[in-house]
């Protein structure tokens, strides 16, 4: 069993109190590492860390940041395998999910690198003659990071990597559940690629200190923004204390995303996407496909190929590579799923795979048809491996049953002609929609973010920058002539 301190000012310290909080594996129930139980003392230290560190970041050479980013990128590559296992020892990720999060947080690493050397203005008309008028943006100072344990690397990284490449300094809270791969083997991987002590500090908690760390963190007057990633219900609360604060906030949190199957879609290519934007990562991903949205003309064959496919899907071990169904976090998390569906069903649905109780952490890819308005699971995000199959008769009809919700992440619409779907797509009140494909997708050059309970501001690619900047506006040149007094 391995024990991880808080890393402040680019060393490893104990705890004020001394304390410890287990960091338990979903799949085996034990102990997987023991971290440093911040107090409130203890994040006040990290946030003087990075506020004492921010002047010589911010004022770092371009190419010095840049270097400290591709190095982890570079890093984070060459220890894959032991990403695969700490994401599956920790959060029961399999090994084509832990690939996967080295795959695209080292793109993400690479991406805030290339923003180093990005324009950081823009010159300004200006009435008076011979006076350069600047629009400049600026590093804010101090980060309050919060990353989750989902993707623990991919968001893990997302929460810092701009953050740092743009001159700020962070300082990170990692999930109880995974912080490890979402905190300390981040920070390792940079401060080895040459970031200087202070510029990124990590503050592990004790699960029943969470909101006492986060609303210390928020509070101190040092700390100048925040991101969040995570569920709407935490969101909100981060949300509302970074305001009462005026911090500005990123706040990327749940959806409930449909993917659209219109009646012109290739029934086989829709229940191959539909399979993997439902159950990829067991369901927890914020973009998982938790209702499908299908013609009525085409539902039954639909819903029949796809049901074949979830039922094929091996639940087992998350080392073993022939697991494709991992575990949920927590046994308490497949029993919440498990218990959700008994309803469901109890209420009418109909089961057509999946269901049934929980085993430990472990619960069966499910697909569910016969939801009606007034069912839970019609409204709640899941977050597992539940879908739900609801039809339609009409394009318009599918573009309201889509918008009925308070959600606005992300969603896919399956269709054999691109205009169709993109006339679709522009009505849908979500972040993100893609054309020919289902709901969960990422790249670091793009937006991303959702609106309504999904959250507000943008991480990715020009609109991370501007997230995690501030503009000012300078001028330079002579003095005026004549004042009126």
């Amino acid at each position: 069993m391995r024990t991880r301190q808080l890393i402040v000012n680019g060393v490893e310290t104990p705890a004020a109190s001394g304390r410890t909080a287990p960091d338990l594996s979903p799949w085996t129930g034990e102990v997987y590492a023991q971290v440093a139980a911040a107090t409130p003392a203890d994040v006040t230290r990290a946030t003087e860390a990075a506020h004492e560190a921010f002047p010589a970041w911010a004022a770092a050479k371009p190419s010095e940041r840049r270097a400290v980013l591709l190095k982890a990128a570079d890093l984070l590559e060459q220890r894959a395998e032991q990403v695969v296992e700490l994401i599956a020892a920790e959060t029961g990720g399999t090994r084509g999910w832990g690939l996967f999060n080295v795959d695209l947080a080292s793109q993400i690493l690479r991406e805030a690198a290339a923003a180093t050397t990005q324009p950081v203005g823009e010159v300004l008309s200006s009435e008076f003659t011979g006076q350069l008028s600047l629009a400049v943006r600026e590093p804010v100072g101090v980060v309050a990071a919060f990353s989750p344990w989902n993707a623990p690397v991919i968001l893990g990284v997302r929460s810092l990597a701009v953050p740092l490449a743009v001159g700020n300094t962070v300082v990170l809270k990692p999930s109880e559940d995974a912080p490890v791969a979402a905190g300390y083997f981040l920070a390792d991987l940079l401060h080895e690629a040459g970031l200087p002590p202070g510029v990124l500090n990590v503050v592990s908690n004790a699960r029943e200190d969470a909101a006492e760390i986060a609303r210390t963190l928020i509070a101190d007057e040092r700390v100048r923004m925040v991101n969040f990633t995570g569920s709407t219900g935490v969101g909100r609360i981060i949300g509302v204390t970074a305001a009462e604060h005026l911090k500005p906030a990123v706040l990327e949190l749940g959806g409930k995303n449909s993917v659209l199957v219109l009646d012109d879609a290739d029934l086989d290519q829709a229940a191959a996407a539909v399979n993997f934007g439902a159950f990829a990562n067991t369901g927890q991903i914020c973009m998982s496909a938790d209702r499908v949205l299908v013609h009525r003309a085409v539902a039954e064959e639909f819903t029949a190929r796809l049901t074949a496919r979830a039922a094929t899907l091996h639940r087992g071990a998350p080392a073993d590579p022939a697991t494709t169904l991992g575990p949920l976090i927590s046994a308490e998390s497949a029993q919440r799923v498990a218990a959700l569906v008994a309803e469901t069903v109890e209420a009418g649905a109909t089961l057509h795979t999946g269901g049934g109780p929980a085993q430990g952490a472990s619960y069966p890819a499910t697909v569910l048809s016969g939801i009606t308005p007034d069912m839970r699971i019609q409204h709640e995000e899941v977050f597992g491996p539940v879908c739900t199959v609801l039809t339609f008769d009409t394009d318009e009809e599918a573009v309201a049953l889509a918008n009925n919700t308070g959600y606005g992440l992300s969603t896919g619409i399956l269709t054999g002609h691109q205009g169709r779907g993109l006339a679709i797509a522009r009505q849908l009140r979500t972040g993100i929609a893609h054309v020919g494909d289902q709901s969960v997708a990422d790249e670091p050059q793009a937006p991303f973010g959702g609106v309504g309970q999904s959250g507000y501001g943008k991480f990715g690619g020009r609109w991370g920058v501007d997230a995690f900047t501030t503009t000012r506006w300078i001028t330079v040149g002579p003095q005026h002539s004549r004042y009126p007094i």
